[in-house]
């Protein structure tokens, strides 16, 4: 299994518009952070995005994406879906299934309503089929299982992803990989969902030091990556508020203060994670 983090900025993406702060003009490429967004393949040839934000079409070029089997929502916020048009390319031939719970695919078709219309003429549109993730979703040798989290007082999804051994070329036991973006808390069934078996990676929304209403700051992140059993903690969904230098720092910091037996640092666009 191969992930590509497409994106791991927060909704405004950094740099932002108008701002001049140290981070927003710094030359580190690491810096750049696109909308959020991950790019998964599996050694039988598997095919998947999870979140589809604005800046979807020119990170699906800078992936090399050229097909598509599924499509993995964690919500409708426009960060995470108002790329979706560019869906049309890659869907000539057949829908595209998207998955997302019941609240996400219901504003999805209010959002995207001229999708769902047959009156449209010209422009073209993507072709999608919409289901509400209740379950496990199976990809070939790969399985997207949904893990409810809290945005606030929104439900959103996080995606833990798992290969198994018939997958793989060393015939061994499957990798497994937890995507949690905009989190804010994470209650004992979720947790239960996840450490059924021990990821490789967690790549969970860190938005910055301070707390924040709907988000996990780093050190919650971290914390709750520990508490998943992860190996590996990759921060992504990351405001202007830090360098990717800066967050390496503190993770570093966090870490030995704490005693925690955990690698853990900031994620990049373009970063490539192979298990």
């Amino acid at each position: 299994m191969k992930l590509t983090i497409l994106g791991t900025g927060t909704s405004q993406g950094v740099p932002v518009i108008g701002c001049g702060c140290p981070v927003c003009t710094s030359v580190d490429s690491r810096d750049k952070r696109f909308r959020c967004s991950l790019y998964v393949e599996g050694a039988g040839g598997e095919r998947a995005v999870i979140d589809t934000g604005p800046e979807f079409r020119l990170q699906a070029l800078r992936a090399g994406i050229k097909n598509l089997d599924a499509i993995f929502l964690t919500h409708a916020h426009a960060d995470h879906v108002h790329g979706l048009d560019d869906l049309r390319q890659l869907s000539w031939d057949k829908p595209i299934p998207i998955y997302g719970n019941r609240p996400t695919i219901e504003e999805f078709h209010d959002r995207f309503s001229y999708i769902f219309k047959t009156t449209q003429r010209g422009g073209g549109k993507p072709k999608v089929q919409t289901i509400v993730a209740d379950g496990p979703v199976q990809l070939g040798g790969l399985t997207f299982i949904p893990i409810p989290v809290k945005h606030g007082s929104l439900d959103v999804l996080g995606w833990k992803i798992t290969e198994t051994a018939e997958n793989t070329a060393s015939g061994k036991t499957g990798a497994c990989a937890v995507y949690l973006t905009d989190c804010s808390h994470i209650d004992k069934d979720g947790f239960a969902l996840i450490t059924d078996s021990t990821p490789e990676a967690a790549i969970i929304g860190g938005l910055r030091e301070r707390p924040h209403e709907t988000h996990f700051s780093f050190s919650q992140a971290i914390n709750a990556g520990v508490c998943m059993k992860a190996k590996r903690v990759y921060l992504t969904h990351i405001c202007h508020d830090y360098s990717h230098r800066e967050i390496e720092d503190y993770c570093r910091s966090f870490i030995h203060k704490q005693g925690l037996s955990i690698e853990a640092g900031p994620a990049w666009d373009g970063m490539e994670l192979n298990f």
